[in-house]
């Protein structure tokens, strides 16, 4: 099997290769199956801990409160993948860890060398989704620190990658990030431009919380 197939492999058929490893290390002596399988076994453990840390990290978006659990299990997370050599696991559970650090805990000095780090993992691995949201939030940093050339070269980016996967989700919510750019640099007609955009593809994409993020945005500006 090779590297990017294994990689593949859903969580059931790991725990079912490690059953059937077990067996060979127990019945017929396969001295290497128990190293094999513990392989197998911790792919299963990182993808579950980032998925437990991303409906952490839902629940803090809706509530506002940190799960003491949530960085923790990215951490767990990112160490697994790395010790497997899976590096998109391991750009993807960067990522989290950065946007944990940015958005839980307003530390951007923190949380941009992961960031950084995290979107160098994607663009390695071949991954534009994880790219793109490294770039988002890259962007997010740079506008808040008033780099504002800087942040929209990023979110440009990130929206290219987001538009060329299909991701009318993602490409709208970078939208919106762009508007209120745009109208920073006072291009209000633009700006709304834009908007009507994100709520056409939002629209399509059945996002209504994206929907909302736009009708504020028209608000604001």
């Amino acid at each position: 099997m090779d590297e990017a197939t294994e990689h593949r492999m859903s969580a059931d058929d790991r725990i079912e290769q490690a059953r059937r490893l077990y067996e060979r290390a127990l019945f017929g002596g396969d001295t290497d199956a128990v190293g094999t399988a513990e392989r197998q076994l911790d792919a299963v453990e990182a993808d579950l801990a980032l998925a437990r840390g991303r409906i952490a990290h839902a629940r803090f978006l809706n509530d506002g409160h940190e799960d003491p659990q949530e960085l923790s299990l990215f951490e767990r997370a990112a160490e697994l993948h790395r010790n497997l050599g899976n590096v998109h696991g391991e750009a993807e559970a960067l990522f989290w860890i950065g946007c944990f650090h940015q958005v839980v805990r307003a530390d951007d000095t923190t949380a941009l060398p992961v960031l950084e780090q995290a979107h160098q993992k994607a663009v390695q691995a071949d991954d534009p989704l994880t790219a793109s949201y490294a770039l988002r939030h890259l962007g997010m940093a740079d506008h808040k620190a008033g780099r504002l050339d800087q942040a929209q070269a990023r979110l440009e980016e990130s929206t290219h990658l987001r538009r060329k996967i299909g991701f009318l989700p993602g490409v709208a919510a970078n939208l919106i990030g762009l508007a209120y750019l745009t109208a920073a640099q006072g291009h209000r007609d633009k700006a709304l431009t834009l908007l009507d955009e994100a709520a056409s593809l939002a629209a399509t994409a059945h996002a209504h919380g994206i929907l909302r993020h736009v009708g504020e945005a028209r608000r604001q500006l």
